[in-house]
């Protein structure tokens, strides 16, 4: 085969590092090509100046996904823990307009000119809207389908059942708050965790 860095130059062999085949000019003692010898040296350069913009030795690797999800995982964990203390600081009143904003929409949207600013009331009242808002559109979803003459059988029954299901899963919810518990709701939450991490360590989305 002929050489990977000279044209129509027979190879005497591969090299031990990228095994790309070489001819002898190209082959120094050790068997390395010219490219693995010059990343060879741009790497002990970059050992030798740590402190070198845009260079990583080799004890500061990038960090791998392993990394980058333990990073999520402990600042999905402080933010959980942060709004489960933040709830049982919410005075009286606003607990109740977050309770009854769970059932009623509008208390829930009222909650979010909430002239403190907290992020756990600000939380609650948008998992409320989103309880509501995505039942509203779930049911909306489920009519439009129950008007196709073969989906709509299957359709129709859960359309049915998804009134009961808002109203005991709000009251629920509003109890809960009333108490002074972090309520989660399924998707809401999570999506809710991730922003905040996102916030408070930007580096998690990386």
């Amino acid at each position: 085969m002929d050489c990977y860095y000279h044209n129509a130059v027979p190879s005497v062999g591969v090299c031990h590092d990228c095994t790309q085949t070489i001819c002898a000019t190209c082959r120094d003692e050790t068997g390395i090509c010219p490219g693995c010898r010059l990343e060879r040296r741009l790497q002990a350069a970059s050992a030798s100046r740590p402190g070198l913009s845009g260079a990583r030795g080799p004890q500061n690797p990038p960090p791998g996904p392993q990394a980058r999800g333990a990073r999520t995982a402990t600042a999905t964990a402080t933010v959980d823990r942060t709004s489960k203390l933040a709830v049982t600081t919410i005075s009286n009143e606003t607990r109740g307009l977050l309770a009854l904003g769970y059932p009623l929409w509008p208390l829930a949207a009222l909650a979010l000119l909430d002239p403190k600013k907290s992020s756990a009331v600000r939380r609650q009242a948008l998992q409320a809207l989103g309880v509501n808002f995505g039942l509203f559109g779930l049911s909306f979803g489920l009519a439009v389908v129950g008007q196709i003459p073969v989906l709509g059988w299957s359709a129709g029954p859960l359309l049915v059942v998804i009134f009961p299901v808002w109203l005991v899963a709000t009251v629920i919810y509003g109890f809960k708050v009333w108490n002074g518990e972090d309520v989660r709701v399924p998707l809401i939450s999570d999506w809710l965790d991730e922003r905040d991490a996102r916030r408070q360590d930007p580096s998690v989305s990386a």
